[in-house]
């Protein structure tokens, strides 16, 4: 039981550890980072405990440290994603100055959703009293309930675009010339929201140096307003090369001067419009690079013969001598011949993956026909540890992957999404927010599609009806 544990927990710790370093921007707290952390790991620890927990149920041998994690990482992701997080995340957005102000605007922005959730949960603590003698007991389960129905109704659609959407990708990436196409649109489209990015933080820093320019020493206000102006100096410090010109000041733009709450106004427009700038002047960088490599790998491919067989970069030169020659032909048969293959293999297999998992969806019903190809392979395994645990790890994390794929997509159109070295704390948190409360569905929704034989249930399913 605990050689599958001892492989992937140090894996998936590192695997949290190096993403929040890759994605995290500079100005990221480091509360945030323990706090997105935390969510993450307890979030993945579901794809480690559901093989270990298939594998205790064939073998009879369910103990209680099974449950026990169960409940940690449950009841940890659903603290973090439906209470903790969101509360952070408007403490992150406000632009107020002092903690207590910030916390308030926080519960203020969160109002809604709070009311939404407390009427729900009274609602059902009514129901629980009128037709349940032991209803204190059975909270914390209507409370699962709840999590899970939100999860599995959502997650259902977002899984079934995740299905079909990732082989196709993956198939379309291995077809140069459509490839070269499509970032061709994404560089263009790209360039268009960094120009206007770009203008909107030269508004935010036109506003913010006439404000302060207008502003006496003894203005009530003169503090806010010097807070203001060394975030402004430390965000140009950092970028020496940003070209500021062409600010201009709307109508109502000199307003902002009259109270603490308007000045919060200010700085929380100053921080978001230098956010989205640098967001999106990284992923403009990131997509040029990826097209100027594309375009070098098909030139290096119709240029084979003629540089022998060897990878001639355009953005390096030539490594000497006999190892380098080497490893600019090995270069070469990765980048211009097998990787296409790779990709196109890997797209057969997803897409085979995609069918195996829409068949044993299908028939997930009570027809007393079950088509799971996954619960073929676990009881064809037998009592055998590792390799149930693989059989049982693979699909479940190619399912996570294909229910976070269209969140993701959504989130880079809409408020959020994860850019290298500047992905802020109000993103970090909401894509976090998200992987904590679709984990357990997601997990209860494979555990579903395996059938173990007889009656035999897994702990997480016994928790989950009491």
């Amino acid at each position: 039981m605990w050689v599958f544990y001892l492989i992937a927990l140090p894996l998936t710790v590192g695997l949290v550890a190096a993403t929040l370093r890759y994605f995290a921007g500079p100005a990221v707290p480091l509360y945030v980072l323990a706090t997105v952390g935390y969510a993450w790991l307890c979030s993945l620890s579901f794809v480690i405990l559901v093989p270990t927990d298939i594998y205790t149920t064939i073998t009879g041998n369910q103990k209680s440290d099974v449950g026990f994690f169960w409940s940690w990482s449950y009841w940890s992701t659903f603290t973090l994603g439906w209470a903790i997080i969101p509360t952070i995340k408007g403490y992150e957005d406000a632009g107020d100055f002092t903690v207590k102000e910030r916390l308030k605007t926080s519960i203020r922005a969160n109002m809604l959703f709070y009311e939404i959730v407390g009427v729900i949960g009274f609602l059902g603590i009514i129901m629980l009293i009128i037709i349940h003698h032991d209803w204190r007991g059975a909270i914390l389960g209507f409370a699962m309930a709840c999590s899970n129905t939100f999860g599995l109704v959502t997650g259902a659609f977002l899984l079934g675009f995740g299905l079909s959407e990732i082989p196709r990708n993956v198939w379309k990436n291995a077809d140069w010339t459509r490839r070269q196409k499509n970032l061709s649109r994404t560089v263009a489209m790209m360039a268009v929201k960094l120009e206007y990015a770009h203008q909107e933080y030269c508004n935010a820093i036109a506003v913010v140096q006439a404000t302060s320019k207008q502003m006496s020493k003894r203005d009530p206000v003169r503090p806010y307003m010097d807070i203001i102006d060394n975030m402004l100096a430390q965000m140009l410090r950092d970028d020496p090369l940003f070209n500021l010109c062409g600010g201009k000041l709307e109508e109502n733009d000199m307003d902002y001067d009259t109270d603490g709450k308007t000045m919060a106004a200010l700085r929380r427009r100053l921080r978001r419009a230098h956010e989205e700038y640098c967001r999106c002047k990284s992923k403009y960088a990131n997509y040029v690079m990826e097209a100027l490599e594309l375009e070098d790998t098909i030139r290096n491919y119709e240029q084979r013969d003629a540089d022998g067989w060897k990878y001639v970069s355009g953005f390096r030169e030539n490594r000497p001598g006999t190892l380098g020659s080497f490893l600019d032909f090995t270069e070469f048969i990765w980048r211009c011949i097998l990787r296409r293959q790779l990709l196109r293999v890997l797209a057969v297999i997803l897409g085979c993956i995609s069918a195996a998992i829409l068949l044993a969806e299908a028939t997930l019903l009570p027809t007393g026909v079950h088509l799971s190809l996954f619960s073929i392979l676990i009881n064809t395994a037998g009592k055998k540890e590792v390799l149930v645990q693989v059989v049982a790890f693979a699909p479940l994390m190619y399912m996570c992957v294909c229910t976070y794929y269209p969140l993701f997509r959504l989130g880079m159109m809409v408020v959020y999404s994860l850019t290298p070295g500047h992905t802020s704390s109000v993103s970090l948190l909401m894509i976090c927010s998200m992987v904590a409360r679709y984990a357990p569905p997601i997990s209860y929704n494979f555990l579903n599609l395996i059938h173990l034989g007889g009656d035999a249930k897994t702990t997480f399913e016994k928790d989950g009806e009491h």
